[in-house]
């Protein structure tokens, strides 16, 4: 650890030389405060044990430009105070149950309608994240029925209830529905945002994958490139909502069957992801997920099950047995064996998910038809 005292105060980043305290004075120990946040300079490998590795860190200090970018940046995406900022810091690093905990108990000691509809909201967000689309929606449902006593359909603050409405029935497979909601949605944020708003971003973005899953990948394209262009210009180069977009716009190149461009976008954001969330986050899951699609979809399927196995790691870990998330890795894991010629294997991971989608998915969603299908002509070739 690199401590220089002309770049760092102690009024601000405290620490204390303790060594003369220390029970062993050999050890030259330094207290520091809680908070205190350190510059990664170099990690390396020990040459005489290669268990071992020396990360270089220096103290960083108030007057850090990164560092107070990045903290302002936070600021503004986890706001709010005490318990309830918690919470919604807890749902942006993906531990769900630790943050419905939290807002369960807030909604017990809950003072006004306001409050409820917030913790509605929230509570609606969390599952849709866990994959409980219906159970999303009726909590929506009950945040606007607070939230409609005292505003207008079109009142600005209900743009992002029904935002998350229509991301809940696009996640069930109801696009007509999706996108209903959706296109109430970005009405409003036209009206009351200015053209290069983030928000206004994520409401093309919204569209455009609705369109894609509708397989009207020109529409779906245009509304991605609408969004990508106010995210370059609103967000820092490595935030892990510009690697959505380029997600995104490979995804669409994915399905109009341009692999190499495919390929191109979903590597760009898998830099951005390895750089900016932690190792087990779902994002990075999805990203292993799309780049093993690409390589399952040029016939590379030793390639392909490399990184949907990737995927499948992270996600076993960060989701509940029967989301349907999982789901989808176990199919695509089934479908590369299938590839191969290996069917028994194939079988094995296409049942697992064909049980999962039918316990957390409505009897008419798309994905069940597919994984039947999959699964009798996996045994049509067995």
């Amino acid at each position: 650890m690199t401590v220089d005292p002309n770049t760092i105060s102690a009024a601000t980043t405290p620490f204390a030389l303790i060594d003369e305290y220390s029970a062993i004075k050999t050890e030259k120990e330094i207290l520091f405060s809680m908070h205190t946040v350190f510059r990664v300079d170099d990690i390396k490998q020990s040459i005489s044990n290669s268990r071992l590795w020396e990360v270089q860190l220096s103290l960083t200090g108030d007057n850090d430009p990164q560092l107070a970018a990045l903290t302002n940046r936070i600021r503004k995406e986890v706001d709010g105070t005490g318990w309830y900022r918690m919470a919604k810091l807890m749902c942006r690093v993906g531990h769900y149950n630790q943050a419905e905990e939290l807002y369960n108990e807030l909604l017990k000691n809950a003072s006004s309608d306001s409050d409820r509809a917030f913790i509605y909201h929230q509570l609606a967000l969390l599952k849709n994240n866990k994959g409980q689309y219906q159970e999303a929606v009726a909590f929506y449902e009950k945040s606007v029925k607070i939230e409609r006593k005292t505003l207008s359909e079109d009142h600005s603050s209900l743009a992002p209830t029904y935002t998350n409405i229509g991301l809940a029935y696009n996640n069930m497979g109801d696009y007509s529905k999706a996108l209903e909601f959706y296109e109430k949605a970005h009405k409003i944020y036209e009206k009351a945002l200015p053209p290069n708003r983030p928000l206004l971003a994520t409401s093309y973005n919204n569209i455009g994958g609705v369109y894609d899953n509708m397989g009207d990948y020109s529409k779906a394209l245009e509304f991605y490139e609408k969004a990508h262009k106010i995210k370059e210009k609103a967000l820092p180069p490595n935030h892990p909502d510009l690697a959505t977009s380029y997600n995104n716009i490979g995804l669409v190149y994915n399905n109009m069957g341009d692999n190499s461009k495919a390929l191109e976008f979903y590597e760009k954001a898998h830099k951005i992801y390895e750089k900016a969330l932690p190792p087990n986050h779902p994002l990075l899951a999805t990203s292993y997920n799309n780049i093993g699609g690409v390589y399952n979809n040029m016939g590379d399927y030793s390639k392909a099950l490399e990184f949907y196995e990737k995927d499948l790691e992270i996600t076993k870990k960060a989701l509940s047995p029967n989301h349907p998330d999982l789901a989808a890795s176990y199919n695509n894991i089934g479908m590369a064996y299938s590839g191969k010629g290996d069917y028994s294997k194939a079988l094995s991971f296409l049942e697992k998910a064909l049980s999962i989608w039918q316990k957390s998915l409505p009897p008419n969603h798309p994905n069940i038809k597919i994984a039947t299908n999959s699964i009798g002509n996996v045994k049509k070739k067995m």
